[in-house]
């Protein structure tokens, strides 16, 4: 008999993010938290399964919003459908504008595992096919729904140069940038860390 293995994936406890300042929705203090955070002392590797269950860990996720400005001065963000075949169903249908994905153990290989596997992510899916710069925008928790309970969301900005940004994966559906005053209009639609990170840094 053949035995799946389990995804292991990168978590914190959460009485250490909430040692280091607890807070709901967004802080861009980002400096308060990503020393401690990503020190390789207070990160585990768990079998993801039960991590998504279990909220006395917070599995770390880098949440990665591409913006292009045009050159009138009106920004555009990368947006799309989530599909359901995508691994977090509680997310399936949902819009988005946030590209990113579990660190997983099989990114411990590097010396920064939380960057190889924001890379890695980004990598499986989408082709960035111009120049950007990467700056990291601040942290998002949510606790007030289930998924948000056992995950934190590091936010960077992808500032491209062009609006040359397209989907790999077959579950990033209706794909594409648009500006951030129609967006904002059916705000409503977006998962709910979208939502939190557009009115942060948009609003």
């Amino acid at each position: 008999m053949s035995t799946v293995q389990v995804e292991q994936v990168m978590v914190i406890p959460t009485e250490l993010f909430r040692s280091c300042g607890y807070f709901q929705g967004f802080c861009k203090d980002t400096e308060a938290y990503l020393g401690k955070l990503l020190d390789p002392t207070q990160t585990k590797y768990l079998p993801r399964d039960k991590m998504e269950q279990d909220p006395s860990y917070k599995q770390l996720i880098p949440y990665c919003i591409f913006q292009y400005t045009d050159s009138q001065g009106g920004v555009h963000l990368f947006q799309y459908t989530r599909g359901k075949g995508q691994g977090e169903a509680r997310l399936h249908s949902k819009r988005s504008i946030g590209i990113g994905g579990h660190i997983s153990s099989l990114d411990a290989t590097e010396s920064s595992p939380y960057q190889e596997g924001m890379r890695r992510e980004l990598d499986e899916e989408v082709s960035i096919d111009c120049e950007y710069s990467q700056s990291c925008a601040g942290l998002l928790n949510d606790d007030e729904n289930e998924v948000g309970r056992v995950h934190l969301g590091v936010v960077h900005l992808i500032d491209c140069h062009q609006p040359s940004v397209t989907a790999k994966e077959s579950e990033i559906v209706d794909s594409g940038f648009q500006p951030v005053a129609e967006i904002m209009a059916e705000i409503e639609h977006y998962e709910t860390w979208s939502q939190i990170c557009l009115k942060a840094l948009f609003g």
